[in-house]
């Protein structure tokens, strides 16, 4: 019942009117929303936090944050997995230059793993749009990045939140890991990029990087950050 009742919570907070945010100007608003599901193990769960921790120290992620306006962005880190499971694992926090980008890194190198079951996109989705509502910051832009590896097994349909959120002029960007082993005992889910493109990704501008394995989550969220923190208008192409 308290599952339940938690994430209708949530969803009847989708259609309300946002609460009014603090004036501190920021080029954009980001949600990093990521899996932590039993279907990924600890060497994959290494693996993806790594992509996360290298990438947002990257050079060329560093000059995109720098590019914008006011040179700055504002970063929320959360994991989620079924209904039961979405938190914060890094609140928001300014990025505005290579010691600030360092420092988020370094607090979620050192935040404890916590793996669970169920797989919830919708839920997780619900989740990361209620952070704008509480962050603190103002910005034309307002996006969240969801990666994981698999499609929604608990909670509500993933393209019924997904239409909810682009409604109030929020973006869904997504990054699919491609599974190539079975995962307890399903064959490889071939068509998850296909499940992301049609049911997770929407706004003007969306977009979804698939990642052909856990060893490429890396190269995948590296080009992907680029990708969404510059400005539509500077946006060059972005290498594989």
């Amino acid at each position: 019942m308290k599952r339940r009742t938690a994430l209708a919570g949530s969803l009847a907070a989708l259609a309300a009117p946002s609460a009014a945010r603090a004036a501190t100007p920021v080029d954009l608003q980001l949600v990093l929303a990521v899996d932590v599901s039993r279907s990924i193990d600890e060497v994959e769960a290494e693996l993806q936090r790594r992509g996360y921790v290298e990438a947002l120290t990257n050079e060329r992620v560093i000059d995109a944050i720098l590019s914008g306006e006011h040179k700055r962005i504002a970063l929320c880190y959360t994991e989620w997995a079924g209904t039961h499971y979405q938190v914060v694992i890094v609140d928001w926090s300014v990025i505005d230059s290579p010691s600030a980008a360092r420092r988020f890194s370094e607090r979620l190198a050192e935040a404890p793993r916590i793996s669970q079951s169920w797989t919830a996109v919708g839920a997780a989705i619900a989740f990361a749009a209620q952070r704008f509502d509480m962050s603190g910051f103002d910005s034309k832009r307002r996006v969240i990045d969801i990666s994981g590896d698999g499609r929604t097994n608990d909670g509500p349909a993933a393209e019924l939140v997904r239409d909810k959120v682009v409604a109030q002029g929020i973006v869904i960007n997504g990054l699919p890991v491609m599974m190539n082993r079975t995962n307890f005992g399903r064959p490889p889910d071939t068509g998850l990029d296909r499940y992301y493109e049609e049911n997770v990704i929407g706004g003007p501008g969306s977009f979804m990087i698939a990642a052909a394995s856990f060893d490429d989550f890396g190269r995948a969220v590296r080009s992907k950050l680029i990708r969404e923190i510059s400005e539509p208008s500077t946006l060059r192409a972005i290498p594989a």
